[in-house]
């Protein structure tokens, strides 16, 4: 049958918390594949907050729903502080991308401890500037950056990932709000390793099944390569999503 955007594939879900160096308590939810051990992990960190942005914003929720049954990857969403969804509410208040350092260094921890394999981060809009800013670990494989507006992250956060040789992707709509692919490539420039790929027709928030396959191929595409392209069809059982 068709993958539609309602489609829930298999996958083993458990709800998580992850926990701050600053004392915080967020709310999470690991998916992984169900039947096999992942080939890689997908860190994803959401959209402005005070904007609606949240773990279950619907490209980050999609992924998890289809990822660790077509390409058999971990995919990790978290509120970050002060932020609520379905899943719930994490502790804490909205730190306008400064005091989320410590977000993003609880869930990667979370990765390490987990051991789960091969970390990317995968940021979409403010979840773009976390990666940027905080995001260039170690134990992270690379960043893929979805509609990233480039306002809170600046030339000292780009100099850090142009050091550490580390693979970055920019999805950059066509008709974003913020940033269009021809700035997008100027202002990556800093950054000799940086892919930018424009992607016609689409908008800030890629609305729409086209766009959303056209994000997970793309990020499926780094994070693991045998899985390229994605299938438009499954043949195997379908879930639904009870949270």
């Amino acid at each position: 049958m068709e993958i539609r955007a309602s489609t829930v594939l298999p996958a083993r879900r458990s709800p998580i918390t992850l926990h701050t160096a600053d004392g915080l308590e967020l709310v999470g939810e690991l998916a992984l594949p169900a039947d096999t051990d992942p080939v890689a992990t997908l860190v994803c960190l959401h959209p402005l907050p005070t904007a609606e942005g949240m773990m279950d914003s619907h490209v980050l929720r999609k992924a998890s729903f289809r990822l660790p049954a077509l390409a058999d990857v971990a995919v990790l969403r978290f509120n970050t502080r002060g932020t609520s969804s379905r899943h719930g509410t994490s502790q804490g208040e909205f730190g306008e991308g400064e005091t989320e350092r410590f977000d993003v260094a609880a869930a990667i921890e979370f990765t390490e401890f987990e051991g789960l394999p091969r970390p990317w981060l995968v940021g979409w809009s403010f979840g773009t500037e976390l990666a940027l800013k905080w995001g260039c670990d170690p134990e992270i494989e690379g960043a893929i950056l979805l509609s990233p507006p480039l306002h809170r992250a600046g030339p000292a956060d780009m100099a850090v990932w142009a050091e550490s040789g580390k693979p970055l992707a920019a999805l950059v709509p066509e008709f974003d709000d913020y940033l269009r692919p021809a700035e997008a490539r100027e202002r990556f420039s800093a950054i000799p390793q940086a892919e930018v790929i424009g992607v016609d027709n689409a908008k800030h928030l890629w609305v729409g099944e086209p766009y959303v396959r056209i994000v997970l191929d793309e990020i499926v595409r780094r994070a693991a390569p045998k899985a390229y392209p994605l299938p438009a069809e499954w043949d195997g059982p379908f879930e639904r999503d009870t949270v």
